[in-house]
């Protein structure tokens, strides 16, 4: 997997690149938690939920029909808990389900693990993409703070920092000349 904080980091950015207007905090923390949530399911190890099982890690909370529901329902309550509607509603839908669904596709640029379960439920194969730049995460904490965490931390950065980047200062430039900021 790649780090949380790059999902989160692509999360926001894209947030940022598509904001239907100026949003407050929840938009924001839908943006960063969105693309993060599909790592919920390392939770299933110590309940015994085997990696390659249909729960298991890079599963089907990898897929894109998770990203299709879980995107679908945070609009929804967005909009709703903020009594908003209609074309709003359809815009966040759109693109809170990109966020969820940028996981998976981001996972399979990874070196290791048994690739995404990118189809499931309809399919339990595992996919990866061809090129594989990206450094297979560890799991853990203290993994994380391992040599090998700050590899992953730093090729994540090689990869996706420039995108990321060129992506938030393209947005700022353009809505400074169209004036929407």
């Amino acid at each position: 997997m790649t780090k949380i904080m790059t999902h989160a980091a692509v999360g926001l950015a894209l947030g940022h690149a598509f904001a239907p207007a100026r949003r407050g905090g929840r938009y924001w923390i839908a943006c960063a938690v969105l693309p993060i949530i599909p790592d919920a399911d390392v939770l299933g190890f110590p309940l015994g939920i085997a990696y390659g099982d249909l729960l298991g890690h890079r599963g089907l909370s990898h897929s894109l029909a998770f990203a299709v529901v879980l995107g679908l329902a945070v609009a929804w309550l967005l909009t709703w808990r903020e009594k908003r509607g209609g074309k709003e509603t359809r815009h966040l839908a759109v693109l809170f389900v990109l966020l969820a669904a940028s996981h998976g596709p981001m996972d399979m640029l990874t070196n290791g693990g048994l690739g995404i379960a990118l189809l499931s439920p309809f399919d339990a194969a595992r996919y990866f993409w061809d090129w594989r730049p990206i450094l297979v995460s560890p799991i853990g904490l203290q993994s994380f703070l391992s040599p090998w965490g700050w590899a992953v931390i730093v090729n994540e950065f090689r990869w996706f920092g420039p995108p990321i980047g060129l992506l938030v200062a393209s947005m700022a430039l353009y809505r400074s000349f169209a004036g929407k900021d």
